[in-house]
This record gives structure tokens, sequence and C-alpha cells, in this order.
């Protein structure tokens, strides 16, 4: 199963075109797919005390945790799709990860760190107003050289690939078309 994961709040944007391709493609084809719509769900990813209290024990209060987790336990393929704001990823899917992605659900270290998801292919689809060689230049590259080998491989999402639309703002229809088709090819 592919669990598609969306970090972007607005429907009308190029992350949510990114989606409605991989979707029209996934049903072209029968493949089965889930989706996570962070902000469409309300999704909250900022810990409360009483929340963070459950941390170190893996326990959770938000019911959409829990769903969350019953879905990824169902998945062999991710796919994240987000913006690159500030260098970084979104808010939101940084929560998502802080508060899903919990010990003795995707990870324990009571024998040294054991990562328990096995997730076998990952794609990371990034959008930013900068060129990807400008965010790799100016970031050291934050998804290549921390998202995928400290969050993703250290919980079991494995075989990581990213591909990043550039300059998304300022190009034309012609270069989101032709990224919309490399989305379609590689996934």
């Amino acid at each position: 199963m592919v669990t598609i994961i969306l970090a972007h709040p607005w429907h009308g944007s190029f992350n949510k075109a990114i989606m409605d391709t991989i979707i029209s493609k996934y049903e072209k084809e029968n493949t089965p797919y889930q989706t996570i719509d962070l902000h469409k769900d309300n999704f909250n990813p900022v810990y409360s005390e009483e929340e963070l209290s459950l941390y170190s024990q893996g326990g959770f209060i938000d019911p959409i945790v829990g769903r969350y987790q019953e879905l990824i336990k169902k998945s062999d393929e991710l796919i994240f799709i987000f913006p690159i704001w500030w260098s970084g990823m979104p808010a939101i899917l940084k929560g998502f990860f802080d508060k899903v992605l919990l010990k003795d659900f995707a990870f324990n270290y009571e024998n040294g760190w054991t990562p328990l998801l096995s997730i076998d292919k990952t794609t990371i689809i990034t959008t930013a107003d900068q060129t990807t060689e400008s965010i790799i230049n100016n970031c050291g590259n934050p998804i290549e050289g921390c998202l995928i080998p400290a969050a993703l491989n250290g919980v079991g999402i494995k075989n990581a690939t990213w591909i990043n639309c550039g300059q998304v703002v300022k190009g034309s229809d012609e270069h989101r078309k032709d990224f919309l088709k490399k989305v379609e090819s590689i996934v």
C-alpha cells in the first residue's frame, strides 16, 4: 500500500497538483493508495505538556496519531509532498514526525537504537522558490543530508529518493508541467 502524505495548507497549490497527478496515475493503474492530508485533517503539530509527558512511553492522546500509525503500518511505500520553507519542511510535517513516529511504534532504544518500521520505498517531492542547487549550497541539503539519513532511515523508512521543483513560483507553466510528468514517471 502506498501512503501519500501532503503537508501544504492550500488546495490550490502546486503541491496539491502533484498529489492529484499521483492519485490519477494510481487510479488508472489500480494501485492501492491512501492519503494523509495534514492540513485537511486539522492535525495539530504542537506538543502539549500532557502529550509530551507520554513521549518516553510511546503514548499519545490525539486519536489522529493512532489513525496515522495504522495507515503507516499498512504501508510499504511512502510519498511525502511538501514545500521547502525557510530551508526546511513546514512545521506541520515536523510535528507529524515528532508526534506519530513514536517509541515502540517507529523505533526503540532499549538495546541500542532499533528501527521498527519496514517501509521499502520512499519518495520525497518538494517545491521551492529557490533552485535545487541553491537549496543544497545554502542549506547543506536538508533533505538528503539530514531528513533521509537521520529521521527516515533511523525508523526503517528506506530507499528514499528526493526530487524538487525549484523556482516553482517564478518558473513557467511549462516548467511545472514538465515536473508533473517527471513525478508521474517516477512514482
